[in-house]
């Protein structure tokens, strides 16, 4: 067996071959003992979710890798392996894989073979393995590989169904008298605005709406049929609950943080108007337009209130409704923070992030929602509204928007920053973490961070689209910013994610809240409020007597200037280098009797980062609850033992 190595040893020659790959994972298999049954498994994760490599060759045991020796016999055999079983459907659905995807490589005298994974397209999938689709079908989390329910797996089958699109579904016993025709007239007077000349302007109400697919005819029987989105878009509440349980768009402007469960104003079902799809879209999208700045700007003699920001904000909510996957157990949600717009789907992305943000491809998971919305002139077809949302935001000089997926359930978010990359309270916080030290670093490397200050954890495949640069390239500024000791990683290969090394130890940084005897100061970034004043300081040292100090992700107190750390004592078992696995589980338990971040499990049991988040965790997944149960990579994530009585304390 040959050294161990890390994942920098592999990476460049690793890189190397990912660059004409659009490949957003890597997996390493070991392979002595014959080709692993679990690369099928691995196989179908990545088809079904956003593409990746599979390495055999490569055996990985606690964050460090050592090389199987595979003969040149061995890989030939494993490559002729692959191919009859991928063509084989007692192994696979479907064969991905062509033979430029399966490549030999010699790695310091080192033989290992590559298998490039695409992305599957969605009239593909499922992509699964075995003969059953309901127990054969994987998707990719950054945990690895889960099986699917068998609804994850009806809903990719009817993704998949192109001529017949969810939202055309008709809905038996449903008639018009479930849509609210006040509804009707109110979409009739916009289409006419937007369509002066258009024929359907004459029709009466209900061959208007035949020509919108609210009502369809069953060409076999010749009966009528409402359909799935003209309940969506003009039914009444009750209707629709009686045919989507599920459905219940909702809008919430919140004055804090993601953890900041308050909200000051709530558009939702309650009762008081018919919440359905066009409603709800009137109701809310002035709400949001009206965050947004609104220059003087004169187009002849008549001023224009509407911006390229406001066209983007538009496009967005146009582009979250047609694109919801209503038959996914998830609210459609829209949040409003201070910094930003969140527009939260269920569902999962029908094209690789790739393709959405250049804008290369469209496919509209609810094709007559979308007619819907476009004669009213929003929702594009063609791919370019996308390049509305990213242009109005580049003319307010704000980050990019971006998209993030989540799992179990399954949503796709929008995050449209309404705050400048280089703002003042940023330049502060970088000021005071790394002084002068940032005077040696380049623009691209002072984007870097200050999308990490900002954003808190940032990965290679967040700044391919805020730098628009290769993978390669930026891979080369991570690892060289993280060398120099201005970042620090978590994971490895696609999946390694970055925060700001330092940050997460200082305690006077901008992003402390801190409560005063006498007076209650706030500060954000910098920006403080004290009780009869306003004081903001940029990056400035402040000094408390006799002050409880509270930081909202970590439990740390002061009290007369002596700081105590509960991330500082240390268990027994720290020093010891070999610990069977129930020793250490005890302890880790122990611990979390109270709400944990891994910094503190790390240092409490004196383990690299990467082991525990890679293999404890997971290990103990049973026994821990999620401080962010539906978001297992939360930058602010925490962890409590699920036999423990104690609260989170934020």
């Amino acid at each position: 067996m040959s050294r161990a190595l890390t994942y920098d040893d592999l990476q460049p020659t690793i890189d190397k071959l990912l660059e004409d790959k659009e490949s957003v994972d890597v997996e390493f298999k070991s392979a002595r003992g014959g080709f692993p049954q679990s690369f099928w498994e691995t196989y179908s994760s990545f088809a079904n979710t956003n593409g990746g490599t599979i390495i055999l060759g490569v055996k990985e045991h606690q964050g460090e890798f050592s090389l199987d020796d595979l003969t040149k016999e061995q890989v030939e055999k494993y490559r002729k392996d692959f191919f009859n079983m991928a063509h084989s459907k007692q192994k696979v659905n479907v064969c991905l894989l062509s033979s430029e995807d399966v490549q030999e490589v010699e790695f310091k005298g080192h033989l290992l073979l590559f298998f490039f994974v695409p992305h599957a397209d969605y009239e593909l999938r499922p992509v699964y393995v075995g003969q059953d689709p309901l127990s054969g079908t994987y998707r990719r989390a950054h945990e690895g590989d889960y099986l699917c329910t068998p609804i994850e797996v009806r809903m990719m089958f009817a993704d998949a169904d192109t001529a017949h699109p969810v939202d055309g579904r008709p809905l038996e016993h449903y008639d018009i008298k479930d849509l609210d025709m006040a509804s009707i007239k109110q979409y009739r007077r916009l289409f006419q605005v937007h369509n002066p000349d258009h024929v359907w302007n004459g029709l009466d109400d209900m061959n208007f709406l035949r020509k919108l697919n609210v009502f369809r005819t069953d060409r076999k029987t010749g009966e009528e049929w409402l359909t799935l989105a003209g309940l969506l878009m003009f039914g009444t509440y009750s209707s629709l609950m009686d045919a989507d349980p599920n459905f219940f768009p909702d809008y919430q402007e919140r004055p804090g943080g993601e953890s900041d469960k308050r909200w000051i104003d709530r558009i939702c079902p309650d009762g008081n108007w018919e919440s359905n799809l066009f409603q709800f879209y009137r109701r809310v999208l002035p709400v949001l337009q009206n965050f947004l700045p609104k220059p003087f700007q004169l187009r002849g003699n008549q001023r224009i209130d509407e911006t390229s920001a406001h066209v983007a904000v538009r496009e967005a909510f146009a582009n979250f409704c047609v694109h919801a996957n209503y038959l996914e157990n998830a609210t459609m949600t829209i949040y409003k923070y201070p910094n930003k717009i969140v527009f939260s789907n269920p569902g999962i992305l029908l094209i690789t992030p790739a393709q959405y943000y250049h804008g290369s491809e469209s496919v509209c998971r609810n094709k007559y929602l979308q007619t819907m919305f476009t004669f009213l002139g929003d929702a594009e077809k063609a791919g370019s509204g996308v390049d509305k949302i990213m242009k109005g935001w580049k003319e307010l000089d704000w980050k990019k928007p971006y998209l993030h997926e989540k799992s179990r359930p399954d949503k796709v978010e929008l995050i449209m920053p309404m705050e400048s990359l280089f703002d003042d309270a940023t330049k502060a916080g970088l000021n005071h973490l790394y002084g002068d030290r940032l005077k040696t670093l380049d623009h691209n490397e002072l984007h870097i961070l200050a999308l990490a200050y900002s954003e808190e954890e940032i990965s290679n495949d967040r700044l391919q689209y805020v730098l628009d640069m290769h993978h390669a390239d930026i891979t080369k500024m991570l690892t060289g910013l993280r060398d120099k000791g201005f970042l620090e990683s978590f994971g490895y290969g696609r999946g390694t994610t970055y925060q700001l090394k330092g940050a997460s130890s200082n305690m006077t940084t901008s992003k402390v809240i801190m409560t005063t005897s006498g007076s209650n100061m706030t500060t954000s970034r910098a920006n403080m409020t004290t009780s009869g004043s306003n004081m903001t300081t940029s990056g400035a040292k402040i000094t408390t007597s006799h002050s409880n100090v509270t930081t909202l992700d970590r439990n740390v107190a002061t009290s007369d200037a002596n700081v105590t750390t509960l991330a500082n004592v240390i268990s027994p078992i720290a020093s010891k280098k070999r610990v069977k696995f129930t020793e250490l589980k005890r302890a880790v338990l122990a611990y979390c009797s109270t709400w944990r971040t891994v910094d503190e499990i790390t240092t409490y049991i004196g383990r690299k980062k990467t082991y525990i988040r890679q293999i404890i965790l997971p290990k103990l997944q049973d026994d821990l609850e999620m401080y962010y149960p539906n978001i297992p990579n939360h930058p602010r994530q925490r962890y409590k033992a699920k036999d423990s009585d104690n609260n989170p304390t934020d």
